[in-house]
């Protein structure tokens, strides 16, 4: 029985939607309480379609093995309800604009103030002190800001919320990590400013790097990674599908040639890069996605088939990842979000389910 590393930690979430709730999934998911600090009415995503059973999906995905106290912030009697759990909390994590928990007396010099040792977490688009502080914004916005999405050809936008999850819920997880490990060393909680924002220029290192040292800002679609190379691409096949195309290696490149029988004199792709890959785009287009794939069977040449998100799931589900369940505590089920926390980790403690909204209330207080 796995009890996770961080089982006996306390963690008040006042989160919403997606960046706070998956730092604090990936908190439970390691042992943690994690007690989820709902408005009047609960979090909105409890709202949100798809449904399982009387849930949201969503919801579900995200708030699996948490409990839920229901408290109307603003009220002075909800403050009273939540002092001791902020005398005793190891972590707490809010999403609100800055100020905002600081107006309701729960900022971090307020907490701070009864518990020295909080890791106090803030997950925001811009940061505490911020020209932006205060503008709303979502995931696209903050792709936008940084030029991500100006390498980006076309208007089809990625199934990925890229800053939510890589820029919030991920640098988070990691922040409060260290927190508690500077706080095992120190005695000392601190307040960590988590910007999303700030988080999408480490996805942008390169293009970054060559901008700051040089001045070679990159261009749409000329760039290494982005399309200028015919080895790192994607190509269209007979069928209509896609096949991506990462061979950079002179090794992996000089295999992809004869298994597609490029003609010697186009091998070389730094003399007419366009050239060659419009020969290769004519090679690929030539057969169906299947025969490709069962040609670069046991080839090592880094090329793969554009699988479908279904395909994708059924492709990698021998490795467990869907294994675990969630649902909405009433016998509707579904496989729980798979998360970066390795199985050795990862406690089996966790509650399967999404917590019912104010549950916390009825039956959490004995566990004080």
């Amino acid at each position: 029985m796995v009890t996770g590393p961080l089982k006996g930690m306390l963690v008040l979430d006042f989160s919403t939607l997606l960046p706070g709730p998956l730092a604090t999934l990936l908190l439970a998911e390691a042992g943690a309480t994690v007690i989820k600090i709902e408005r009047p009415g609960g979090d909105e995503m409890r709202g949100y379609t798809p449904r399982i059973g009387g849930t949201s999906v969503n919801f579900a995905l995200l708030n699996r093995g948490k409990r839920s106290l229901e408290l109307d912030l603003k009220s002075p009697a909800a403050r009273e309800e939540l002092a001791p759990l902020l005398e005793r909390a190891d972590v707490l994590v809010e999403q609100f604009r800055p100020t905002v928990m600081s107006r309701l007396g729960l900022g971090y010099d307020d907490v701070r103030a009864v518990n020295e040792g909080i890791i106090y977490c803030s997950i925001t688009g811009y940061g505490q002190e911020s020209p932006r502080a205060q503008v709303a914004a979502h995931d696209l916005n903050y792709v936008a800001d940084v030029g991500l999405l100006d390498l980006i050809d076309g208007t089809s936008l990625p199934h990925a919320l890229i800053a939510d999850i890589g820029c919030g819920a991920y640098p988070a997880m990691i922040n409060i990590l260290l927190a508690l490990a500077e706080r095992e060393r120190t005695g000392r909680g601190c307040h960590l400013d988590i910007a999303m924002a700030d988080g999408m220029f480490t996805w942008l290192y390169a293009a970054v790097g060559g901008g700051l040292a040089g001045g070679d800002w990159p261009r749409r679609g000329r760039e290494l990674l982005t399309g200028g190379s015919p080895r790192y691409r994607l190509y269209r096949t007979a069928d209509g599908r896609y096949l991506a195309v990462g061979a950079l290696e002179d090794r992996f490149w000089s295999r992809l040639c004869d298994l597609i029988g490029l003609p010697a004199a186009l091998r070389d792709d730094g003399v007419d890069p366009e050239a060659t890959a419009a020969a290769v785009a004519a090679l690929i287009a030539g057969d169906v996605a299947a025969e490709w794939e069962r040609r670069f069977a046991g080839s090592d040449v880094c090329c793969s088939i554009v699988r479908t998100v279904e395909e994708g799931v059924a492709a990698f589900a021998s490795r467990g990842l869907f294994a675990r369940t969630t649902g909405d505590g009433a016998g509707a089920t579904m496989p729980a979000l798979p998360v970066p926390i390795d199985a050795a980790l990862r406690s089996d403690e966790v509650e399967p389910t999404a917590p019912v909204l104010g549950e916390y209330a009825a039956r959490g207080r004995a566990a004080r």
